[in-house]
């Protein structure tokens, strides 16, 4: 049983902050007046990636190879989704956004605590493999990040408008910077990505012989690929924003979890493989 508790602890720490935040939410309580309950959501959002990512680096290198399983590797993409938001609400303010990425933190730390198989790559002393696996787990976070942004820009546009959410929200960044935070992530986002692809047709090239399988997590990854493209070029040609810009999201990080989370979860959760 005291092998559960540090990732109890850590899903403690992500729960405790997110339901402080929607009590403040609930009570309609001013949060720039908060600015004390802020720091320590913060300081304690701080201390809760710290002690998830030394659980991660445990037993992802647990016995010197590269553990990437399933629930690791989802783990891992939450934790990262978590500091990139943390990074930026200490400039943007996105208090907010605490409501759509803790939850779902808490809840993916602890899934390798309860993991029955591990899945050590037998490549796992190449660095540049390892470097192709971290970069592409970067990028699915940032996306991750984007995807629950711009979630959050769809509650933010209708409450300015006054339109019907089904969630209340207390403040908002003005959605101009909301905007541009949302490409600047996807523009890293997008540069990573592509970066995966190519490095993932020269690992497929030395281990299957040929650059490229042509399976639903090639076509959904380039498909996600595309898609962010357009939008990028929309944003560049067009000034796509608002509606437009979330749509198109929307829709590139649903074909890259089909891609990713989908494949990962056939292979190890239903297959055993």
């Amino acid at each position: 049983m005291h092998q559960y508790i540090p990732y109890l602890v850590v899903a403690f720490i992500y729960i405790a902050v997110a339901a402080d935040f929607w009590r403040s939410a609930k009570s309609s309580l001013d949060m720039s007046a908060s600015a004390s309950s802020h720091s320590l959501h913060s300081a304690m959002i701080a201390l809760g990636l710290m002690l998830h990512g030394y659980l991660l680096y445990r037993d992802i290198f647990a016995v010197g190879g590269f553990n990437l399983g399933f629930y690791y590797a989802l783990s891992a993409i939450l934790w990262l989704t978590v500091l990139i938001y943390w990074i930026a609400d200490l400039k943007h303010a996105l208090h907010s956004l605490q409501a759509f990425v803790l939850p779902p933190a808490a809840i993916f730390v602890l899934l390798p605590a309860f993991a029955i198989e591990n899945y050590y790559l037998p490549t796992a002393e190449a660095n540049l493999f390892m470097a192709h696996i971290a970069i592409a787990i970067l990028a699915y976070s940032l996306f991750t990040f984007a995807a629950l942004h711009a979630l959050l820009m769809t509650i933010a546009e209708r409450t300015l408008h006054k339109q019907p959410t089904l969630i209340k929200l207390p403040s908002f960044p003005p959605l101009i910077v909301m905007d541009s935070l949302l490409f600047k992530v996807i523009k890293l986002g997008f540069v990573l990505l592509t970066i995966t692809l190519i490095s993932g047709m020269l690992f497929s090239e030395q281990v299957f012989g040929k650059p490229l399988q042509w399976n639903h997590k090639t076509i959904f990854s380039i498909a996600s690929w595309l898609i962010y493209a357009w939008l990028l070029y929309g944003r560049y040609r067009y000034g796509w924003r608002g509606k437009t810009a979330i749509r198109w999201t929307l829709f590139g990080f649903v074909l890259l979890l089909l891609a990713y989370v989908g494949s990962r979860f056939v292979l190890h959760i239903l297959l055993g493989r």
